[in-house]
């Protein structure tokens, strides 16, 4: 399977919960998009419960957040990203006044994931269309590839942190089993 998820907003290096929660949020709705539509809206017994018999379930529980991620070894599924940023500076600038690159990918691959207890700001509840919570990833270990372009975002903006993202994901099976293009994980990977 391959979508793309955007993102448009401040992207700091090193970001704290708060930080990280919000661009977590704006994937979250997308996500939700996603979940509604064919294959995935014909798997959401994985985590609403509607099959008791199913070995799988995705609900990840953290503080008051029941989290579902898309790519879990639950489901034997790994991804790889592509994702074009474009930040208000010069292309190729790799360390700039808004922070190495590095780190603002590390910022975005925490905010793709279920976070853990510490990584949920105190204060959180869910909103009335976050539960389930939606994330990509159910650690980013599960990223078994990554490519990056960067050129320059052709747009005033009112942060030297602020960028655009595309996101180009695919999934990828990690296991075959027979039966599983109609039960399981290939399902979602077909």
């Amino acid at each position: 399977m391959q979508f793309t998820l955007t993102y448009s907003g401040e992207l700091k290096a090193n970001g704290n919960s708060t930080h990280k929660h919000a661009i977590r949020r704006e994937f979250h709705s997308q996500l939700l998009m996603l979940w509604e539509q064919i294959p995935l809206s014909q798997c959401r017994y994985w985590f609403d419960g509607t099959n008791p018999k199913s070995e799988i379930d995705l609900n990840r529980n953290v503080k008051s957040f029941r989290f579902v991620p898309l790519i879990s070894p639950s489901v034997h599924a790994i991804c790889e990203l592509s994702i074009f940023l474009l930040k208000p500076e010069s292309p190729g600038s790799v360390i700039t006044q808004a922070g190495d690159i590095d780190n603002r990918l590390k910022t975005l691959f925490d905010a793709l994931r279920v976070p853990t207890d510490n990584e949920i700001p105190k204060d959180a509840k869910p909103a009335l269309d976050e539960d389930p919570f939606f994330c990509l990833l159910e650690d980013d270990a599960l990223i078994s590839r990554i490519e990056v372009d960067t050129d320059r975002l052709l747009k005033r903006t009112e942060k030297s942190t602020d960028v655009h993202l595309d996101i180009r994901v695919l999934t990828r099976p990690t296991q075959i089993r027979i039966g599983n293009r109609v039960s399981g994980s290939l399902v979602l990977l077909s």
